[in-house]
């Protein structure tokens, strides 16, 4: 049984799937939609005015709201818009279907014929702080200085090589260089010549077109921000430079069509570095039935076979947390184990009982992984404390039989019959410990509403290796008892004769 359950152990925890935290169900939904680069704000909204004619009667959506020229991701953009939904409460959705996933399937059916925008739905992250959505991120990065086209490029191509996975599912990226620019320039002569600086010129030209923050401004009781900027009609077209003025050292008024020369161009609406390499942000989803961590596997077996030399990648958000701690169970439970055993040898005085009380634990937690995958879910942060807290339940029944049969050893009781004794006479206690951790673990098991995921990971995981590991309290613990007891008498022999006063 010990050999049986120990490999199952190892079996188990190496094919079970894996994540940092179970995805709950929030109750709220970002939708995110992306028009073709270089759309203004009127073309954005008429797209999203069909995404909201789509989606307004969904009977699972209480309330949204809709912002145009900033995504869901808060960067702003007129090309970009978002909308902020609120699901109705947990009691008023218990229906098939009306789970958080089922709202999501159906805002993709609705808004699947809407081909002028590309729209995805995300949940609220589990851990605020970790990137602003559910599912993964991460950054393709330049390492080799080529252009930004190239990285597009190299970046799509990952991007269909992660869809073509069935882990992966939607990964996408906002990222353009599409998009109708002007390319400043300023002639440094002929800002020399006038004696003006060139940083002058670029501030005064963001100033009138972007506008710049001034100053503070008390009215009404109230504190307004004032902010300086041309009108809009005073900035339509490149012309309007002849009307914007920078002042020179001498105190003289020069248009800035003298020292800026604006040229068409296209390129990206931001650039942006991860660990100083440039960079583009790639976001998506596990694909249905898969965990994080077989999404983040797939994604590292993905960037070995397709991202060519001088490219690479790291994960932002949950997803770097993630990656970077990896499968820590075998470290904490080792943790654990090496705790409790000299605990233990302190408690008996030898270094060889313990062994007997802690032979327990290996089935348990193998019973914990079997309900873990019977119940499809994943070894997570909630089901690792819910098995530290296993192992401490165990080793502490156990020490009810162990310490049973020591105390009838000591008393000059044979060893097979102190074992034998301490299983009969430990019986009921061993069994009314367990079954009552069992029953109280059950409203977890069965849990619902906000925060379900994780009582279920905690109780499921619980609840398996108790059951498991009281079958191994019952039968393994008092035939290890004679082995290690027998060996630690053998080694020791002259404490078991002091023990018994002689």
């Amino acid at each position: 049984m010990f050999a049986i359950s120990a490999i199952g152990l190892v079996w188990l925890m190496s094919t079970t799937k894996t994540g940092l935290v179970p995805q709950e169900d929030m109750g709220t939904l970002s939708l995110n939609i992306q028009v073709a680069p270089g759309s203004n704000l009127a073309e954005t909204e008429r797209v999203m005015d069909k995404v909201e004619d789509a989606i307004k009667d969904i009977p699972e959506i209480y309330i949204y709201s809709r912002v145009t020229g900033k995504n869901a991701r808060h960067d702003q953009s007129a090309s970009a818009g978002s909308f902020s939904i609120r699901l109705r409460d947990w009691s008023e959705r218990k229906g098939s279907g009306q789970d958080i996933n089922s709202v999501i399937r159906e805002i993709y059916k609705r808004t699947a014929s809407i081909s002028s925008a590309q729209i995805r739905v995300s949940q609220s992250p589990m851990i605020s702080g970790y990137g602003t959505g559910s599912g993964f991120e991460l950054y393709v990065q330049d390492r080799s200085g080529t252009t930004t086209d190239e990285l597009l490029q190299v970046t799509r191509a990952f991007i269909d090589s992660l869809n073509a996975r069935p882990e992966i599912s939607r990964a996408y990226t906002t990222f353009d260089t599409k998009y109708p620019q002007y390319m400043v320039e300023v002639d440094a002569v002929k800002c020399l010549q006038m004696n003006v600086s060139p940083a002058d010129v670029l501030s005064t030209l963001a100033g009138y077109v972007g506008g710049s923050y001034s100053s503070n401004l008390n009215r009404f009781t109230k504190l307004y921000r004032v902010m300086v900027q041309a009108d809009p009609e005073s900035r339509l077209n490149t012309e309007s430079l002849k009307s914007m003025f920078v002042r020179t050292s001498s105190g003289q008024m020069a248009p800035l069509d003298n020292f800026v020369t604006l040229t068409r161009v296209y390129g990206s609406e931001s650039l942006s570095r991860f660990n100083l390499f440039p960079s583009i942000s790639v976001f998506g989803e596990q694909g249905n039935g898969y965990s994080s961590g077989e999404a983040i596997n797939a994604i590292k077996e993905v960037a070995g076979k397709s991202l060519p030399s001088g490219f690479g990648y790291e994960f932002g958000g949950m997803s770097r947390e993630e990656s970077s701690t990896g499968n820590t169970t075998v470290i904490v439970f080792s943790i654990c184990l090496a705790f409790i055993y000299l605990i233990l040898s302190a408690l008996y005085e030898s270094l060889t009982v313990p062994l007997a009380v802690m032979a327990a634990v290996p089935m348990g937690l193998a019973g914990s992984f079997l309900f873990a995958r019977w119940w499809g879910l994943e070894n997570n942060i909630y089901m690792q404390i819910g098995l530290i807290m296993l192992i401490g339940l165990l080793a502490k029944t156990a020490i009810l039989l162990t310490e049973y049969a020591t105390a009838r050893r000591k008393e000059g009781m044979g060893l097979v019959a102190s074992a034998i004794s301490a299983a009969k006479a430990r019986f009921r206690p061993i069994i009314m410990t367990s079954a009552t951790m069992v029953f109280g673990m059950l409203p977890l098991m069965f849990a619902s509403g906000v925060g379900a995921n994780g009582n279920i990971s905690v109780g499921v995981g619980t609840v398996g290796g108790l059951l498991f590991g009281t079958l191994a309290l019952l039968f393994m613990t008092p035939a290890f008892f004679v082995v290690f007891q027998y060996i630690h008498e053998k080694i020791m022999p002259k404490r078991l004769l002091r023990s018994r006063g002689k």
